[in-house]
């Protein structure tokens, strides 16, 4: 099938994964030295300084793809050590870290991808940051030399005869969980997801009730209200398989996530005991109702108000917008400002406001509140509106933790395991672009031949199965960093930074693939394209998720590097 070209003898296993730790040991001191002249050119007083974070913003974006590349580079090794360790790791193993390694220390050494039309070369940091110093470090330098022409056709082969790059979590429960959502995935999601993408439709009733009881929304929420008290690990574990078979499955845990976390951190011991129970079980369904129309990320700009009642209720006025799900949600966690004199995050709450599920003819039924639908390229399956509040009752128990100005703080606090997940959205919507694109690359003949056959179809498929494994790795490692109790701010927005990039490149190479079937709306690979795009924006846009890396590491943070 495909014509794999003689292969030159190269290490393999312990010995392959020792040269791998020699590089990571190298991109590690590269990015020191990178970090040392980006806080030169950005410090003001001993203190980072904003405005000279957006006067270099190319720069120091670029810092932060830099920590990203590295963390993968260095998740992928711990990956292929731990596989060697347990017997799982054989050739594809190998294969595909030496083609991770060669592609990610090649960007770090001549020019970082941020964007399709944003590359940023070494050249523009100056002598200073040692690029070359590192890319003729030995270990480096032998990755960069590296003729890797048979490997990627050998793995290419290799997938499309059936092979299965090791996955294993080395966690019974965990794989367990992994293939009953697997199996619930390819039975009753995959069957009806393009279907129901193309006719704009909810995701139905009845497989929520499936969700539900497999235990899909409860999966961080403690076992005293109702939940199943895993971690991070498993719910990304869970996302993943969910979003591989459609997106929408995958994104409606996140709500639950946002909710059950906000409630679990912050609330009241009464407001967990009514809500933490209904929101694990599937009863009550959550929608975040953050953003606004002229504030997008800058959350602290917040200007929905909610104002005191005679009576000590919350009266909510004001506009949000792009709220997932908002019409099916039961309850709503609303960003406000309840200090009218405040202009920053200090006056912001949150409220728990609850509201009757609307209809398809009476989406909205709740008084006070009314809403529309924004039309979407793709995400579908929720829905996305735009909400208007105009004396939306919440009653006085509503306040989250009943203290008024904690909402910005308690917001913070969801955004690790909210990146996570989004990141483990973003593995899923990889994984299916390549299972379309091997499908169709094996299948499809092309000048007597299949084609996956021609060497550009073939690396394609083996740079997707690749740098998927890598970013789910990522993801991984972050979840458990926040599992174990450790902070992961860094590490969870570089997951979802560089997992988002893969989904759009996985989803663009498998359209490419399929030519112009791939263009056309019967064939899923263009549902695989619009659902990857949203994922490099919402979450925080791919550019606010690189300038917080870009801080956080600056301040000295990022246990991963």
């Amino acid at each position: 099938m495909i014509k794999v070209p003689d292969p030159v003898p190269l290490p393999s296993g312990p010995a392959l994964n020792a040269v791998a730790r020699e590089a990571v040991a190298a991109a590690r001191h590269r990015l020191q030295r990178l970090r040392a002249v980006v806080a030169q050119r950005v410090t003001r007083d001993g203190r980072v300084d904003r405005a000279l974070m957006d006067h270099d913003q190319r720069l120091v974006h670029g810092l932060a793809w830099a920590g990203t590349l590295t963390a993968s580079l260095d998740a992928t090794a711990a990956w292929h050590e731990t596989a060697l360790a347990a017997g799982r790791a054989g050739a594809d193993e190998d294969r595909l870290l030496l083609i991770g390694f060669a592609e990610y220390l090649g960007q770090l050494a001549h020019g970082i991808v941020m964007g399709q039309n944003e590359i940023v070369r070494d050249a523009e940091y100056g002598p200073e940051a040692g690029g070359a110093e590192f890319a003729a470090d030995p270990a480096v330098a032998w990755f960069l030399g590296c003729d890797l022409r048979a490997t990627r056709a050998a793995l290419a082969a290799s997938l499309a005869e059936g092979g299965q790059v090791a996955d294993t979590l080395h966690d019974e429960l965990l794989d367990q969980f992994r293939r009953e959502l697997n199996r619930f995935a390819t039975d009753r999601i995959l069957p009806v997801a393009h279907h129901l993408h193309l006719r704009d439709e909810l995701v139905p009733q009845a497989l929520l009730d499936e969700m539900a009881a497999l235990g899909v929304f409860g999966l961080c929420i403690g076992e005293e209200h109702g939940g199943l008290g895993l971690g991070k690990l498993a719910m990304a574990v869970v996302t993943e398989e969910l979003s591989r078979a459609w997106i929408a499955a995958g994104s409606l845990g996140t709500r639950a996530e946002i909710a059950g976390e906000l409630i679990s951190h912050g609330g009241t011991e009464a407001q967990k005991a009514r809500y933490l129970p209904e929101i694990a079980a599937g009863r009550c369904l959550p929608a975040a109702v953050f953003t606004e129309p002229d504030t997008g990320s800058d959350l602290g700009a917040v200007s929905t108000r909610a104002m005191r009642s005679a009576e000590g209720s919350w009266q909510i006025q004001g506009a949000k917008t792009w709220i997932t799900h908002a019409a099916r949600s039961d309850l709503m966690t609303v960003l406000v400002r309840t200090d009218p004199e405040s202009r920053d995050h200090n006056g912001l709450s949150i409220l728990l406001a609850e509201k009757p599920r609307g209809s398809e003819a009476d989406p909205f039924p709740a008084e006070g509140m009314t809403g529309s639908e924004i039309g979407v390229l793709g995400y579908r399956g929720m829905r996305e509106y735009a909400l208007s509040f105009d004396g939306f009752t919440v009653p006085a128990e509503g306040l989250l933790g009943g203290v008024e100005a904690r909402g910005f703080r308690q917001l913070m606090q969801t955004f690790e395991g909210a990146r996570i997940q989004t990141a483990a959205r973003a593995v899923g919507v990889a994984r299916r672009a390549l299972e379309l694109a091997l499908a169709y690359a094996t299948d499809r003949r092309q000048f007597g031949q299949a084609l996956i056959g021609f060497p550009r179809v073939s690396d394609k498929i083996a740079i997707m199965a690749t740098e998927t494994v890598m970013a789910r790795e990522m993801t991984y490692a972050a979840a458990r960093q926040k599992d174990g109790g450790r902070r992961c701010d860094i590490e969870a927005g570089m997951a979802k930074l560089i997992a988002a990039r893969v989904a759009w490149s996985a989803a663009d190479a498998s359209l490419q693939i399929h030519g112009g079937n791939g263009y056309a709306l019967e064939f899923e690979a263009s549902r695989i394209l619009v659902d990857a795009r949203i994922l490099n924006i919402f979450e925080g846009a791919a550019e606010i998720q690189a300038q917080i890396i870009a801080r956080g590491l600056l301040s000295g943070g990022g246990n991963a590097v």
